[in-house]
């Protein structure tokens, strides 16, 4: 469809300006080479100077790459983003059987998170359908890394100066009386989770509920999720925490871990 027809169907704005932006990613897409301007235009029907301006804001964000003959690639950041999209996608995967026989073994909630910045995010999560306590973090939902037992264990990993780093940009914002707001209560708190390889949430994130976490390492070694067990304080069993940890290295395996961390 050439510009004009599109314009006619819809008012130019923000969305015109995204499918714009598809349209040149697509005809990027199918370029074995890379793509000048002239060609770019032909091919998806747009203006000159629309593709050119639309290309030049793409670039600056590194989704396109600018050679220095005038000719446009796709850019680096689209492999960075679909080497992460690629690697959720399979962790969720991999993990999700892993989950739910741990899940029918203990009858709790059963939670997969990932680290993005400082948050954590979660990818999966299996219901206990018992819960007494409204659960906060739902799938897709992010917390601060301090406030629960899958983010201590990124946390731990890290050096006392990243971890010193992570306390002043956040200000370990507290959500209840039992949170780790400051860096001598986090920092203790870490060592504790270095010593025994598992972490816990004691009522920090919600009055009354309880999570047992341990870290999953992809094949180099890396952490790259966590698994935890959550469930009301009065129903949490000290004995989950080898079956966290046994499931959390299975799935580690699963995902090529051989047992060296780095």
């Amino acid at each position: 469809m050439s510009e004009t027809a599109s314009g006619s169907a819809k008012a130019p704005g923000s969305i015109q300006v995204i499918e714009r932006m598809m349209t040149l990613l697509d005809a990027l897409a199918v370029s074995p080479e890379p793509a000048s301007l002239k060609h770019l235009a032909s091919a998806t029907g747009l203006h000159p100077s629309t593709a050119h301006r639309i290309l030049a804001a793409m670039t600056a964000a590194n989704f396109v790459e600018r050679q220095d003959a005038g000719t446009y690639r796709l850019g680096i950041r689209l492999l960075e983003l679909g080497n992460l999209v690629k690697s959720r996608i399979n962790l969720r995967e991999v993990a999700l059987p892993f989950m739910q026989e741990l899940h029918e073994a203990i009858g709790e909630a059963i939670n997969l998170g990932a680290r993005h910045g400082d948050e954590i995010v979660y990818i999966e999560r299996t219901s206990s359908g018992r819960s007494l306590v409204r659960v906060v973090y739902l799938v897709g939902e992010r917390a601060p890394l301090h406030l629960t037992s899958l983010g201590k264990l990124f946390l731990a990993a890290e050096t006392p100066e990243q971890v010193r780093d992570y306390a002043k940009r956040t200000g370990l914002p507290g959500k209840t009386p039992h949170s780790l707001t400051t860096l001598g209560a986090l920092e203790k708190e870490l060592d504790k989770v270095r010593r025994h390889g598992i972490a816990e949430d004691d009522e920090e994130a919600e009055i009354g509920l309880k999570c047992v976490a341990a870290p999953i390492h992809d094949e180099e070694g890396h952490i790259v999720a966590a698994l935890s067990v959550s469930a009301p304080t009065d129903r949490h069993d000290p004995a989950w925490i080898a079956q966290v940890r046994k499931t959390a290295a299975a799935v580690s395996q699963a995902l090529g871990y051989a047992g060296t961390k780095k």
